[in-house]
């Protein structure tokens, strides 16, 4: 059975590359491109950058849920024939990237509801999209796919074609984002890098890159939560989560199935769900897999490369940013489990955890980590 892979996202980083984004939208024919972004973003010093380069130019969809619908991504599309668009800038976090990549599949085909999506249907020939984040976390900007929230239901749909056509990394864009958020993106970095590498799935190009990422964001995510104008953690944890997004086109694992639920049914940001769930998988995984987080220990630069030392130092380091602590002071009781289980075993990120896992053990994970 063979394999194949590809990276072809085209990426400008550096700081203030932002200045490079009218001369880039020229080479690329784009004359009239819709923003995509959320409405707190409209009040940062991120945005306010962002509108020096724009100069007013674009008309702008600011409509984005924290946990984007699928109502968001329709009145997106109805922004964008109304304002006679050619193209997309999404900017912003995870959510903003994700319903300005995955509107483009409304604009091909809008009378097509993003329920009737189908995979093997021709979607080239997608109008032009720039994705420019402002978080560190999601990784979206060069991701395959959108997470969106369907009749209550986190769903992830999936295509090359909504690979965006270049993605714009600016770190100055990200100084003004509080510790709190550079914390739980930063977090969601870390977890796509671990739960990708540890994926039994074959793709060692996407191990590698995740291994330099964990390293990245070891190094520089204590250092961008408690200095947030540290412009060189600010970059190393955009490139890092950017990496992050590569390598989780491999897979993800048991965190996530169980992450999905936390945001859809409890409201928790993604980043946060992520950080209270990885340890105790972590801990689940090795137990039943031993040796499974030596290289992750190893990227870690520890000097005991067991398990245990890995375990213990992802949740030292998430402490240490402010993501200690249980589901329950983020609002989640065991009246909620039933639900949270039956969304988390539906979820197919559990398929790819590195050792099976049942619902009742899923159950047993969101208990502990209570």
């Amino acid at each position: 059975m063979s394999s194949s892979f590809s990276f072809p996202t085209s990426i400008i980083f550096g700081a203030g590359s932002l200045a490079e984004l009218p001369d880039r939208l020229g080479r690329m024919g784009v004359r009239r491109p819709l923003v995509v972004t959320d409405p707190g973003l409209l009040q940062t010093d991120a945005y306010q950058r962002f509108e020096r380069v724009s100069q007013g130019r674009w008309p702008v969809f600011s409509g984005v849920h924290p946990n984007p619908i699928e109502e968001d991504v329709e009145a997106a599309l109805e922004a964008y024939m109304k304002e006679g668009a050619d193209s997309v800038i999404a900017l912003g976090g995870g959510s903003a990237l994700d319903v300005g990549k995955i509107v483009r599949l409304r604009i091909k085909r809008p009378n097509r509801t993003l329920r009737q999506f189908n995979f093997d249907d021709d979607w080239s020939g997608l109008p032009p999209c720039v994705t420019i984040p402002t978080t560190a976390g999601t990784g979206s900007e060069v991701g395959r796919s959108s997470v969106i929230i369907i009749d209550g239901k986190k769903k992830v749909i999936f295509h090359p074609a909504l690979l965006a056509s270049l993605a714009v990394l600016d770190p100055e864009l990200t100084l003004g984002l509080p510790p709190k958020l550079t914390a739980a993106t930063g977090a969601d970095a870390l977890t796509h890098c671990i739960e990708s590498f540890t994926s039994p799935v074959f793709h060692p190009l996407c191990d590698g890159i995740a291994l330099e990422a964990i390293h990245r964001i070891g190094a520089a995510l204590p250092r961008a939560v408690h200095n947030g104008g540290d412009l060189d953690a600010r970059g190393q944890m955009l490139v890092a989560a950017m990496m992050g997004g590569i390598a989780f086109q491999k897979d993800l694992g048991a965190t996530h199935a169980l992450a999905h639920p936390l945001s859809s049914i409890c409201g928790l940001h993604h980043g946060t769900a992520n950080a209270l769930c990885l340890p105790v998988v972590m801990e689940f995984n090795a137990a039943r897999k031993p040796g499974l987080y030596r290289r992750v220990a190893i990227a870690l630069e520890l000097s005991d490369v067991s398990d245990a030392a890995a375990c213990r130092r992802v949740r030292e380091l998430l402490q240490d940013i402010g993501l200690g602590g249980g589901l329950r002071a983020h609002g989640v009781t065991e009246a909620h489990l039933n639900d949270l289980t039956d969304q988390a075993y539906d979820d197919a990120c559990h398929q790819t955890n590195p050792v099976p896992v049942t619902k009742a053990e899923l159950r047993a994970l969101y208990e502990q980590a209570l």
